[in-house]
């Protein structure tokens, strides 16, 4: 009797054990199955992508002259108010020629005795050094009186336009009396990427936007490109001249600087499937195959309406994830839905 109630319960703990390893092969299957993420993929193809690059800009004058005398000088008369428009050669500012005649008698008594040191020289009255010293006197002031003549009358190096007035008439002058702008043409000037070095050339087209004026487009050609690269920014100056026939362009707006380096095949996917790392700038894209999934850190180019350009990252022909990826990590096995 012992004996036959030992075997029942060896069969009852049997029962059990197998009851309860099937349960935990049916729960194991089943959470494996829950592993398995539901996505939606998209094939990436190549395309030919344009390769413009906008740049921000000041509308500056295609030459700023300042209007000053290089001796301090009072005023006379001042011709033009801020805001005309002056022609090369134009008198701008008659300053006072008092100072002048002060000077002309001096350099007229300094050149009598000069010639008189000479004739003494001749005959042994004077030596050489005192030759020389009397002729550096007398050329330093003829120096001094034709700048001085020169500086009385003080006209318009360029065709322009008057952007400033620092004195009035009577005023003794010691900087710019007036600013002179050129602005037929106007410029720009951005700072292009070390990387396009090569691809900016002189004569080069660029679309302007002036933010005045709109969408309105501005035709513009480069017209100088620095020799050098910036070390700290890894660019270089790239200058733009705008025709501005009609004077509706002035120097301190602000405007967008459009330059077209053509086309280039790139792999574009959805935005959908790109994903930004937590923490940095990084940004990844997961790329399906053979039921698993690859975490791709790519290089981001243009965006363009609800897809990016890719740099690199992702091969062309590819199929992304592009929903579905909140869960997912590299190498995890997926389904693929609908």
């Amino acid at each position: 009797m012992k004996k036959e109630l030992l075997i029942g319960m060896a069969a009852a703990w049997a029962a059990l054990l197998f009851v309860a390893c099937s349960g935990s092969k049916e729960s194991t299957e089943q959470t494996e199955e829950e592993t398995v993420q539901l996505v939606k993929v998209a094939r990436v193809t190549e395309q030919a992508v344009p390769q413009v690059v906008s740049y921000t800009a000041t509308i500056e004058p295609y030459k700023r002259n300042l209007i000053s005398s290089s001796l301090p000088n009072r005023i006379k008369k001042i011709y033009v108010e801020v805001g005309d428009h002056v022609k090369a050669g134009q008198k701008l500012v008659d300053l006072d020629r008092a100072n002048l005649a002060q000077q002309k008698l001096q350099l007229d008594n300094l050149e009598l005795e000069y010639k008189r040191v000479q004739e003494l020289f001749a005959v042994g009255g004077a030596s050489q050094q005192q030759v020389d010293q009397m002729r550096t006197q007398y050329e330093t002031a003829k120096t001094s009186y034709e700048n001085l003549d020169e500086n009385t009358v003080l006209v318009s190096p360029t065709n322009g336009v008057v952007t400033a007035r620092n004195y009035d008439n009577g005023d003794l002058a010691t900087g710019a009396i007036l600013t002179v702008m050129q602005i037929q043409p106007v410029k720009v000037q951005v700072n292009v990427s070390e990387s396009d070095f090569t691809k900016v050339k002189l004569g080069m087209p660029v679309d302007v936007n002036v933010e005045v004026y709109g969408d309105e487009v501005f035709k513009g050609k480069v017209s100088l490109i620095h020799p050098t690269i910036d070390a700290s920014t890894r660019t270089f100056v790239t200058e733009i001249n705008i025709p501005n026939a009609d004077n509706r362009i002035r120097p301190g707006m602000f405007a967008r600087v459009n330059i077209d380096f053509g086309s280039v095949n790139r792999v574009v996917v959805p935005d959908q499937a790109v994903v930004k790392r937590s923490g940095s700038g990084d940004r990844f894209v997961y790329v399906y195959k053979d039921g698993k999934v690859s975490f791709n850190q790519v290089q981001l180019g243009r965006h363009m309406d609800t897809s990016y350009e890719l740099i690199s990252g992702v091969e062309n022909g590819a199929e992304v994830v592009i929903a579905g990826q909140s869960r997912l990590k590299d190498g995890a096995e997926v389904k693929v839905v609908e």
